[in-house]
C-alpha cells in the first residue's frame, strides 16, 4: 500500500450481463458513499461510463493508468468463477485479497451470493474477513531444451489437441521419471483449486482446498491404466508431445491463456511461487459448499451419532 491514507478497493465486473453492470453500479456507490475509492480496470470504466455516466462516481480511478495493483486493499468480484480468474491476473503480483460475489452459474471461487450485495461490501468495508491463500502453478513449456513459454495457473493447465481429428501422443512424466505413453486428447495438470473444474470434468478426484497437492489427469485417454495422479506439493509434473507424430497441440492456463505447442514440446508443472489470496466471509466447510454448488442429495441424513 501507498503512504496515501485514502482507502481503495478494486472492482472487477463482467460487464457483458445486465446484472453484473446493475450490481457493480450498485459497489461503486456505495464505496464512494463510504468515502472509499473505487478503481475499475479502464475498459470496464469506459463500458460503465458509455452505459450510465450518471452512476459512475466522479471519484472512480482506473487500475494502471492511475493507480498500481498495489496500491489496493481488496478486489470485490462481480460474476462467476471466469470473473474471478480475470481478477486474479490483475493482483496477484501485488497479493491483493479477491472476494467474490456469484452472478454466474456454479461460482466455485465466490464467497456470495447477489442477494447479499450490501452486506458484502460492508463486510469489506469492515475488514470484517479472513483471507485464504490457494495454490498456483508455474508452468513451462520448452522444445529443444530451451524455453519458449512461462505462465501461471490457478485452475488448471491443459495440455489438448490442436486438430479434432488426431489425437496427441504424450508421455507423462513424475519428478523426471516417465510413467506411460498413450493417445489422448491431452491432460491436465491441477491445483486443489482446479479439482473441481476442468479436471472434475475429466473423471479427476476432488481435492480438499486445504490439501497441498498437485493433480495430473488425462484427457480421454486411449489407454488401459491411464489414471489420475495426485502428487506432493514438491514434487514436478511434465507432459511431452512425442514428436514421431508431427501432430500439435495448444496449452490453456485457466482458458484464459494460451500457447500452440508443436511436436516434441515438452509441458512442466510445479507448485507456483505466488499464491492467490481469497477473501472468506463464512467458515463453512468445504463439503458444505460442494454440497451446495453441486446440489448433491443428502435426504435421509440424520446427523452424527450421539452417545
Amino acid at each position: 500500500m501507498s503512504g496515501n491514507s485514502k482507502r481503495r478497493i478494486l472492482v472487477v465486473s463482467h460487464v457483458a450481463r445486465e446484472e453484473a453492470i446493475e450490481a457493480a453500479m450498485i459497489v461503486l456507490q456505495l464505496l464512494d458513499d463510504a468515502g472509499v475509492t473505487p478503481v475499475l480496470e479502464p475498459a470496464t470504466y469506459r463500458e460503465l461510463l458509455r452505459l450510465d455516466r450518471n452512476r459512475v462516481p466522479r471519484t472512480t480511478v482506473t487500475l494502471g493508468d492511475q493507480l498500481a495493483a498495489d496500491e489496493v486493499e481488496i478486489a470485490i468480484v462481480l460474476g462467476g468463477d471466469g470473473t474471478i480468474l480475470r481478477a486474479a491476473e490483475l493482483v496477484r503480483d501485488a497479493g491483493v485479497p479477491i472476494l467474490g460475489v456469484n452472478l454466474g452459474h456454479v461460482g466455485f471461487l465466490a464467497e456470495s451470493e447477489r442477494d447479499s450485495l450490501a452486506d458484502t461490501v460492508g463486510r469489506a468495508l469492515s475488514r470484517d474477513y479472513e483471507v485464504e491463500e490457494r495454490m498456483t502453478l508455474d508452468v513451462r513449456v520448452t522444445l529443444g531444451g530451451e524455453t519458449v513459454y512461462e505462465t501461471w495457473a490457478l485452475n488448471e493447465a491443459s495440455i489438448e489437441k490442436a486438430s479434432r481429428e488426431r489425437m496427441l501422443e504424450l508421455v507423462l512424466e513424475v519428478d523426471g521419471q516417465p510413467l506411460l505413453s498413450f493417445g489422448a486428447d491431452g491432460a491436465i495438470f491441477s491445483t486443489p483449486t482446479g479439482s473441481t473444474a476442468y479436471s472434475f470434468s475429466a473423471g479427476g478426484p476432488i481435492v480438499w482446498p486445504t490439501v497441498e497437492a498437485l493433480l495430473l489427469v488425462p484427457i480421454s485417454a486411449h489407454a488401459l491404466f491411464a489414471r489420475p495422479i495426485v502428487v506432493g506439493p514438491s514434487s514436478t509434473l511434465a507432459v511431452e508431445i512425442i514428436p514421431r507424430t508431427g501432430t500439435p497441440g495448444v496449452l490453456w492456463c485457466d482458458g484464459r491463456r494460451t500457447y500452440d505447442l508443436t511436436a516434441g514440446s515438452r509441458v512442466t508443472a510445479t507448485r507456483g511461487a505466488a499464491a492467490i489470496r481469497l477473501a472468506r466471509l463464512h467458515s463453512a466447510p468445504f463439503s458444505k459448499r460442494l454440497v451446495e454448488k453441486f446440489q448433491l442429495p443428502t435426504s435421509g441424513w440424520r446427523g452424527p451419532a450421539r452417545a
